[in-house]
């Protein structure tokens, strides 16, 4: 692309950080976008680019290309993923941030929008001002799982309390949801245990078989082929049951309720992104999620299809940015 911004390279190198935040109880889901008036066809007019922050083949990749292949089929214009891993996404939400390029948008996880400038202060883009928050695509709640042959239910648990401070839990970094979200379950369900990060989750499964660490907080898509594999054990599913993973009970069941904690991909532009462009995905974006095609395909990705209004995705973010500044304070959690 030619059209990334490069004004203070050096200022944005190395001071990006945060990663992949969550939802937590009291945090109202985003509801389907209502009906909006038909915008006028003046955007796009060119090709889409759509930047991912992290690799090709990583879950927010996967619901990425969905997407390109919805809105290039939809708008007749191609749409290019532009994968610029790092920084757990912040060095593509930098650049989406700074883009006066109204055909470039960003597909981004919770932490680029909340928790990554509290974990940073430094971090050179403000998610509260730098972007148009156009929706949340799609959710995932997260899997609980243990080496094989690891307890299982409340045994699991009291065999984590038990443990005391030898009791160790993987993550794919500091501020990540598995990390978060280990946080709050360890304060609930009354054990201690030391975060070890790792360099993403095929470091973390790997740590996970060969018993390295005792537990981690992943993605459905990411942990369950090697729970049916045998490799690992399946503890509890945050939230209700799922159609992602029908066989896992709810955490709830015989532990702490966390119902809300949640990983999710939204779309965003740059705040300056045109008011036709913020329109005419307003309208289209929920419709366009909902064909079988790409709904199905976001569930085999280990998604479950949102679609939201704007209005919805902002009040998700300003909810989670409420309530994870909380515990970030409480637990003097910063970006290393």
């Amino acid at each position: 692309m030619n059209d990334h911004p490069t004004s203070n390279p050096a200022r944005r190198r190395l001071v990006l950080a945060g990663a992949a935040a969550l939802t937590l109880p009291g945090i109202s889901r985003a509801a389907p976008a209502p009906a909006a008036p038909a915008p006028p066809a003046n955007w796009p007019t060119r090709p889409i680019h759509l930047l991912v922050g992290f690799p090709g083949g990583s879950t927010p990749d996967m619901a990425a290309r969905v997407l390109a292949d919805a809105l290039a089929a939809a708008y007749g214009q191609p749409v290019v993923v532009d994968n610029r891993p790092g920084a757990s996404g912040n060095i593509a939400a930098d650049l989406v941030a700074q883009s006066r390029d109204d055909h470039q948008l960003g597909v981004v996880i919770n932490g680029n929008l909340t928790v990554a400038r509290m974990l940073n202060p430094r971090l050179p883009f403000d998610p509260a001002h730098d972007f148009a928050p156009l929706s949340l695509l799609a959710t995932a709640p997260l899997l609980l799982v243990a080496p094989a042959g690891a307890p299982t239910g409340a045994a699991f648990l009291d065999s984590a309390r038990h443990a005391k401070s030898q009791w160790n839990y993987g993550s794919v970094g500091i501020g990540s949801v598995g990390h978060l979200g280990m946080e709050l379950l360890a304060a609930r369900a009354g054990f201690r245990a030391v975060h070890i990060p790792y360099n993403g989750n095929p470091a973390v499964v790997t740590a996970l078989i060969s018993g390295q660490i005792q537990a981690a907080l992943m993605p459905p898509g990411v942990a369950l082929p090697q729970v049916r594999a045998g490799k690992l054990t399946a503890i509890g599913l945050t939230g209700g049951h799922s159609t992602l993973a029908p066989e896992v009970p709810p955490l709830s069941d015989f532990g702490p309720r966390l119902d809300e904690l949640e990983v999710w991909v939204a779309l965003v532009g740059p705040a300056r992104l045109s008011a036709a462009a913020q329109t005419r995905l307003a309208h289209d974006l929920p419709a366009l999620l909902r064909e079988p095609v790409p709904r199905q395909r976001l569930f085999n990705a280990g998604w479950q299809l949102q679609g939201s209004s704007p209005e919805a995705l902002r009040l998700r973010i300003a909810q989670e940015t409420r309530v994870l500044g909380a515990i970030i304070r409480a637990q003097h959690i910063q970006a290393s």
